[in-house]
């Protein structure tokens, strides 16, 4: 195995269902040998605590916490857990991004304000917070993966706030368009899927487990010169930096 991350910890954020690609990074962490901590978003109802129990069960995580970024006492309350069991982390993924239908479509400029502060706050500066805490949890050599897009430098349509909301930050990987529960809501995305699936070299978008792969990788000793780039994952189409 060209990845070994025995011995080492993880810490997954932002799996909601077998199409995230969150869930593709932790199975490929899982495959290389990584302990993993799963969160979840919790709801009144108990439906993503379940689905995401059963999902990740395979993997055997070790820490199975709720986290909802918007609430600062459960973020403060995962990292103590994660102090608690693991006593330090070696890696932090940030895979969260929300933004409602109603910023997704139409003007820009006519987003609301309550709008713009819940997918900034969700998306992008959740990072810092989660990043605060784990601090001085990190062992040395410790990795943070975080997600981006290309619709965070150019216009996209329909990605309205969302392009706004990815900022790049550690290392970011860019997957380009990909069936997920988040791209679900951006109208026009099963287009911009096949003008990729026509156009890409391979014919094809990435999976979530090759988006995984690219994590693994980030999350290893074989990254440890990489810092603040964004990765490029596209179907026939070289790794790059930024």
């Amino acid at each position: 195995m060209l990845l070994d991350l025995r011995g080492k910890k993880a810490l997954v954020t932002g799996i909601a269902n077998n199409k995230s690609i969150a869930w593709g990074i932790a199975q490929q962490l899982h495959a290389a040998g990584c302990e993993l901590g799963v969160t979840y978003l919790p709801d009144e109802r108990g439906r993503f605590e379940g689905k995401v129990r059963d999902l990740t069960a395979p993997l055997a995580p070790t820490l199975f916490e709720p986290l909802n970024v918007q609430d600062p006492a459960q973020i403060e309350a995962v990292f103590a857990r994660v102090a608690e069991q693991w006593g330090s982390i070696d890696v932090l993924v940030h895979c969260l991004a929300f933004a409602g239908k109603e910023e997704l479509t139409g003007d820009y400029s006519a987003i609301s304000p309550e709008g713009f502060g819940r997918a900034l706050e969700v998306s992008a500066y959740s990072l810092a917070p989660l990043c605060r805490f784990a601090k001085p949890l990190f062992s040395d050599g410790a990795s943070v993966i975080t997600l981006s897009y290309l619709g965070a430098e150019r216009a996209i349509p329909n990605y309205n706030v969302m392009g706004v909301a990815k900022n790049v930050r550690v290392n970011a990987i860019s997957a380009g368009p990909i069936r997920t529960l988040a791209s679900s809501a951006i109208g026009g995305i099963l287009d911009m899927i096949h003008n990729v699936e026509e156009k890409a070299p391979l014919r094809r978008t990435v999976t979530q487990e090759e988006v995984g792969s690219a994590a693994a990788f980030l999350a290893s000793p074989l990254a440890s010169g990489i810092t603040g780039q964004v990765i490029y994952v596209d179907a026939g189409y070289c790794i790059t930096g930024m």
